[in-house]
């Protein structure tokens, strides 16, 4: 039975989108369509896929300016940022132009003997389970280098922005993409579940929640289907005695805001060495009581509303609990901020690892702030935590970085940066962060499987 998905505009509570999802006969028809359409699709040369990803990467552009509009209803994002395309773009074009070093087989021997080689072969039918927060770029990761290794594509997309989906099938058809090769579904939670235990599909990759991560393995426990997931992060950042303290409080603080702080690599909590600790914090104050928070359409508008009034809810229950447990706010609540989606932006001082504040995914515009006393310290409470997507480390010394990046336990290691997706480098976590991982040639060798040949010629 067919049910209504609604993405309700966190702007004002209204209903901005609604549509029902497919009934599992449906779904299940999508599903052995694009099985059936992979055999073809392998078959095309590899420059032929890359040709037809780039057309419909262009097309997709040319509507930005209205997906930017879309993203203010849809999540909340001001418009001031734009429609994600530039990264959507920047992250299909490097893809792209790695595959053939991705995709290239092993070459053990070649004589007048024996050929032995490796060579990468597309796993079939890939289902990507895609979030809201940064519904463009997160699809990107594993759909650009899926196509162009010669998979087919089955896009779900999260509630509040299934919209994203149907701009992005839209462009795909337009640009005359082989029917059934690209597919944006909408299923509810229980048809995606079926789909996977009964190997609709030949891999999974899912951004989201922890428990949703959950779910996936549940469903494919069984079926030998890989899984690849992005989940929760608590994403660090140490600020050492020799950081350029306004560089490092500049991107720290865009890190843990920006987008109200509703990133998975954003920064959640930071950790600034004893000597620098209170300029730090009076330059923090400085920069967030700047921000406008306000109305995700109006230009000057720098930090909209939360996708959800739940999601905001839930961000200040960890905040009213770290301040109930002895946490400083160091900024006003603004004027603008209504008690539901709209949020003040956060400095929190004052507080511990006792907190759900320094130690639960939170989410959003809020961060922690500690001093520590040296690396040690700061390793170890960098290391507390269920979570480990990326970390971030500020110093003039290149070496001591890769050093103390080698003692976190994290998937990415940052120096003078953060809230960053390198394509080149492999996007993965450890711990509750999830397993697997996207991006970079590592992406093409988890979106095919090794297959070897040993042949004799006399």
């Amino acid at each position: 039975m067919s049910k209504i998905l609604k993405c309700i505009s966190p702007i004002d509570g209204s209903l901005f989108a609604e549509r029902e999802t497919l009934s599992n006969e449906q779904a299940k028809e999508a599903a052995a369509n694009a099985r059936v359409a992979q055999v073809a699709w392998a078959k095309k040369s590899l420059q032929e896929r890359i040709d037809l990803v780039h057309a419909a990467v262009s097309k997709l552009g040319e509507s930005e300016a209205e997906t930017a509009i879309e993203l203010a209803h849809q999540m909340g994002r001001p418009v001031r940022y734009g429609g994600e395309y530039s990264g959507f773009k920047f992250r299909a074009d490097t893809m792209a132009q790695i595959a053939e070093k991705g995709l290239a087989p092993i070459i053990v021997e070649d004589s007048d003997i024996f050929v032995r080689r490796i060579d990468r072969i597309p796993l079939g039918v890939v289902l990507v389970i895609a979030p809201w927060n940064y519904p463009y770029m997160s699809v990107v990761n594993t759909m650009v280098p899926a196509l162009i290794a010669g998979n087919t594509v089955i896009l779900k997309h999260a509630e509040q922005t299934f919209l994203v989906g149907e701009r992005i099938e839209k462009a795909f058809q337009e640009v005359g993409f082989p029917e059934h090769v690209f597919q944006h579904l909408l299923l509810d939670h229980e048809t995606t579940s079926e789909l996977i235990s009964s190997k609709a599909f030949n891999f999974v990759n899912f951004t989201g929640s922890v428990g949703g991560g959950k779910a996936m393995e549940k469903a494919a426990a069984g079926t030998f289907i890989g899984v690849g997931t992005e989940l929760g992060g608590k994403d660090p950042g140490y600020v050492r005695e020799d950081a350029d303290l306004d560089a490092a409080v500049d991107t720290l603080i865009d890190g843990a805001m920006y987008n109200s702080g509703q990133c998975c690599c954003g920064i959640e909590r930071i950790y600034v060495h004893e000597s620098l600790f209170d300029q730090f914090v009076e330059k923090a104050i400085e920069i967030v009581a700047g921000y406008k928070l306000g109305n995700p359409l109006e230009q000057e508008t720098t930090i909209g509303p939360m996708a959800n009034i739940r999601f905001a809810s839930e961000v200040r229950e960890h905040i009213d609990d770290a301040i109930a447990q002895g946490a400083k706010r160091c900024v006003e609540v603004f004027a603008e901020d209504d008690g539901g989606a709209y949020l003040s932006p956060t400095i929190l001082v004052d507080v511990n690892h006792d907190m759900n504040i320094m130690r639960e995914e939170t989410f959003g515009p809020v961060v922690g702030i500690m001093s520590v006393k040296d690396d040690a310290e700061a390793i170890q409470l960098m290391n507390d935590s269920e979570f480990g997507l990326t970390a971030s480390i500020w110093t003039k010394d290149a070496d001591k970085a890769y050093e103390i990046g080698q003692q976190i336990e994290t998937g990415t290691v940052f120096m003078n940066r953060c809230d960053y997706v390198d394509p080149e480098l492999c996007w993965t976590g450890c711990k509750d962060t999830g397993r697997g991982g996207g991006l970079s040639i590592i992406g093409y060798h988890n979106l095919t499987r090794p297959k070897s040949y040993h042949l004799k010629k006399q």
